[in-house]
């Protein structure tokens, strides 16, 4: 067996394996030295075990779970509503109840009960009886105080006790960092409270398609179903976000999961506590995300930010001098990535606030200054539900405004949209849904509530009627 080596006048040597020996020899002697060096024998039983037990003491009983009782008629045929049917079989025939039951978490977040937990959680169709159970297994009842389905967040009163609930601080959720270690607690499956521990895998997750918000935490503890408004705490014990959902082929844990950041979730329960109605900034302008093909038309230097188009006079981005194209890359210093991601800085903001952007406008970056307002009600909502022979029957209207079209997650704000449409109802069945805007009735624009219901009056053998839905324009005749 022979080695080669080259030496520094570019010959090569030939040297003899028993050398070979004796010099790896040495090398592996040195080696071991070394690796021995690295390794401590634990002196105490302290320095052999590492623990989160300290912490979990800490979360733990501040997370509940929340049981939700329902009861709801089962759905019938839509003929027992004809009084054809009914005049032979009378109201016989209504749906017999039937009861829903969900399980849920919760975090109880001050020390006389206010809890934390998911819209989805304790989202029902009708009357609902909620329960909250404590780890030191007493059990309460609870009421909703508020609801932000746009967020996917519910906030709970427990009824009864002392008013020295154990209770769990939220942390800035900004603070977090990819890598940081993080526990989740919940009650998977409804075997009890659980924790799983993990790190933060990703920040910032913006197409994940859960709400109307999205910026999440992205985690690899094990997040189950009934792990739902559960917390996510830091190794302080603080709360960091509320796990909300998992990526998943199979229904169970596969290593992704998304919890709120507790920065959203503080704006929810401050509104709940201060006048319960969420209220939001109003950009008034479209935003669209960067892709590839805009970033090179208009030659970014990196596929991020968010396009400002559709700027309502008069509006926070009218008079902070944005300009359509603009492209906004920073909120308060903190990058945006998307569209989405300027929305959630905006809202965590909060409103009666300002906060700085950074722009690129002809490749150059400019700072502007927003001042976050509600969005308007320009004008009266007039929540009128149709009724009569004709193709709106059972159909709730109202007229549009910045501040209903915030509500409905909409981009337009002006003419007169349908909020909500009675099951079997004749709207319903001829296809309307919410957040249709009805453009023009039987060859007349229609602007107001109180228009429509006026063309509605008159007598007509037909019925001509278009609608605007997601940008595209829907035309029905009807012939009486």
């Amino acid at each position: 067996m022979r080695w080669l080596s080259r030496f520094p006048t570019g010959k090569i040597a030939i040297i003899p394996a028993i050398a070979l020996v004796l010099l790896t020899g040495s090398a592996v002697n040195a080696q071991d030295g070394l690796a021995k060096a690295d390794k401590i024998t634990p002196r105490s039983r302290t320095e052999l075990i590492y623990s989160y037990s300290e912490v979990v003491k800490k979360a733990a009983p501040a997370v509940v779970n929340v049981y939700v009782r329902s009861q709801t008629r089962a759905r019938r045929s839509p003929f027992f509503d004809d009084p054809f049917f009914r005049r032979f079989f009378g109201n016989g025939f209504e749906g017999r109840p039937r009861v829903q039951n969900s399980l849920g978490s919760g975090v109880i977040v001050s020390p006389d009960g206010i809890v934390v937990t998911n819209n989805h959680v304790v989202q029902s169709e009708g009357k609902a009886d909620i329960k909250v159970a404590l780890a030191d297994s007493r059990e309460f009842e609870a009421a909703v105080i508020l609801r932000d389905e746009r967020a996917d967040l519910a906030v709970l009163r427990i009824k009864g006790g002392k008013k020295d609930f154990p209770y769990l601080t939220f942390a800035d959720s900004d603070a977090l960092e990819v890598g940081d270690i993080v526990l989740a607690i919940g009650n998977p499956f409804g075997v009890g409270q659980t924790v799983t521990s993990g790190i933060v895998s990703a920040l910032a997750r913006t197409r994940v398609g859960i709400s109307d918000y999205q910026f999440f935490i992205q985690t690899d503890a094990a997040i189950n179903p009934g792990n739902s408004g559960g917390a996510l705490v830091d190794m302080r014990g603080r709360v960091v976000g509320i796990n909300t959902a998992i990526f998943s082929r199979s229904g169970g844990s596969n290593g992704i999961g998304f919890s709120i950041p507790s920065n959203m979730v503080q704006v929810v329960v401050n509104s709940a506590l201060h006048g319960g109605k969420v209220e939001r900034p109003w950009l008034g302008a479209e935003l669209q995300s960067v892709t590839s093909d805009i970033a090179q038309a208009l030659g970014l230097k990196r596929i991020a930010g968010a396009i400002v188009a559709n700027i309502i006079d008069g509006s926070p981005a009218d008079k902070a001098g944005l300009t359509e194209g603009d492209v906004i890359v920073a909120v308060d210093g903190r990058p945006a990535t998307d569209a989405q991601a300027v929305l959630y800085r905006l809202a965590t903001k909060g409103v009666g606030t300002e906060c700085d952007i950074i722009v690129i406008r002809h490749g150059e970056k400019r700072k502007a200054t927003l001042s976050l307002i509600a969005a308007p009600e320009t004008v009266p909502r007039n929540l009128t539900e149709i009724t009569g022979a004709n193709p709106f029957a059972g159909a709730t209207v109202a007229n549009l405004s910045p501040a209903l079209a915030e509500e409905l997650s909409m981009e337009e704000i002006s003419g007169v949209v349908v909020v909500e449409t009675k099951a079997y109802s004749t709207a319903r069945r001829l296809g309307l849904r919410p957040g249709d805007i009805i453009v023009r009735l039987n060859d007349e624009s229609v602007a107001s509530v109180k228009q429509l219901v006026s063309l509605l009056q008159r007598q007509s053998r037909g019925w001509d009627l278009t609608i605007r839905r997601g940008g595209e324009e829907l035309r029905t005749i009807l012939r009486g």
